[in-house]
């Protein structure tokens, strides 16, 4: 089978859920993919901060291999020593209290906004503020929490409760705020939404809101988490204590696990039948997990994180001074970042396939770019050299 052989299988079999582009990935290594006709790409996408250690790490896809030979699954009424030991490091690293796992960020979601409903029963507590442009997932609950029209337009009506303020805008919070508020869900860096991280101060008056009525912060991580922004986890730049996180993306290694973790007493609100996923938390899933903390969370590695991300974002900045009105903005926080451009983003990303590159795109003018966290000077330097060529003609 060819590779247009093979996009007309998945056309004819696959449901139309993605907007897909033209070519079939086969193999990958590092920071690089091929695709069915041997075509090499720099892959600046990474699984959408999935891949954080690449493709095929080594330590990940060994852990695998060798748990799989002991055992994949069991069923959560029993223990299994990997979910525990990966809990343990999740608690440890995040300062919070009990993890539950799950299998995506929107599971991991669906159980934080569970969790906190039950905590706030008592009280009459059950409304969620989250933010305008926010992007919680695309279950029924995590959408209805996701702050976008274009997303919920289709699937009204959504369950209940959910309020929308503008990121930002600390007054339209706290008027949202009311004695049924159980919740205050935000990302620190609205991926979906653009690439958006908000002041310092935005922050702590968030957290301070929270404090004043007496309501939980939940931390969406699940793009942030993991050393996508140089730190364990988002919330760690700005100083934040959450009640509640969230992870996914990077945390198997390329392998499908999400987790929530939360303080002890708000934990000990789930008791037995309240919440639960049949394969949340595998052996197999947590081997993985496991493997790929002991590098995503090491300091030097971080630290590294922080280095390639002020690399990337002032060598942007310098190639929009070499061409000015071309690139209108450069943000981000270690290698979550965004180049916005004047000119169209899908067509720059076309540009950037047929030279050997993958780079995602929100909207029309943001070039949304997650990297493997190996990535090297080396290959920015590439993925920039190239966006000069494309941006000159353009």
């Amino acid at each position: 089978m060819n590779m247009q052989e093979c996009i007309a299988q998945g056309e004819q079999y696959v449901m139309n859920t993605y907007k897909r582009l033209p070519i079939v990935l086969e193999k990958g290594e590092g920071v690089y993919v091929w695709d069915m006709n041997g075509k090499k790409y720099l892959d600046m996408v990474a699984g959408i901060a999935v891949n954080s250690l690449g493709h095929a790490p080594q330590a990940v896809t060994e852990a695998i291999a060798k748990q799989a030979k002991i055992m994949m699954h069991c069923s959560n009424l029993y223990w299994n020593k990997e979910q525990n030991a990966l809990a343990e490091v999740l608690v440890k690293k995040s300062g919070l209290g009990k993890a539950f796992f799950c299998n995506s960020g929107a599971e991991a979601n669906e159980a934080a906004l569970k969790l906190a409903r039950k905590w706030g029963k008592d009280q009459g507590r059950y409304e969620i503020i989250t933010l305008l442009k926010s992007f919680h997932g695309r279950t029924m609950g995590s959408l209805a929490a996701t702050g976008q029209e274009k997303y919920q337009k289709a699937f009204r009506p959504l369950p209940e409760g959910f309020k929308y303020v503008p990121a930002g805008d600390l007054k339209a919070m706290e008027e949202a705020i009311t004695p049924q508020t159980a919740a205050i869900m935000i990302e620190v860096i609205q991926g979906e939404g653009g690439v958006y991280a908000q002041s310092q101060e935005y922050y702590d008056g968030v957290q301070a809101l929270c404090a004043k009525y007496g309501v939980l912060l939940i931390v969406d991580e699940v793009q942030t988490g993991m050393g996508r922004t140089g730190r364990a986890f988002g919330f760690q730049n700005f100083g934040l204590k959450p009640h509640i996180i969230t992870l996914a993306k990077a945390l198997g290694g390329g392998f499908p696990i999400g987790a929530m973790v939360a303080k002890d007493e708000i934990a000990q609100y789930f008791a037995p039948g309240d919440h639960a996923s049949t394969f949340g938390g595998t052996p197999l899933a947590c081997a993985a997990g496991l493997a790929a903390c002991k590098i995503l969370l090491d300091d030097d590695f971080l630290a590294q994180v922080r280095q390639k991300g002020e690399y990337l974002r002032t060598s942007a900045k310098n190639l929009s001074e070499k061409l000015p009105g071309k690139i209108t903005d450069v943000r981000g926080l270690g290698l979550i970042d965004a180049i916005e451009l004047s000119v169209d983003a899908p067509a720059v990303a076309a540009k950037m396939l047929e030279k050997g590159i993958l780079v995602n795109t929100i909207g029309e003018h943001i070039l949304r770019l997650v990297p493997p966290l190996i990535i090297e000077k080396e290959e920015i330097n590439f993925f920039m050299n190239t966006l000069e060529e494309i941006l000159k003609g353009m």
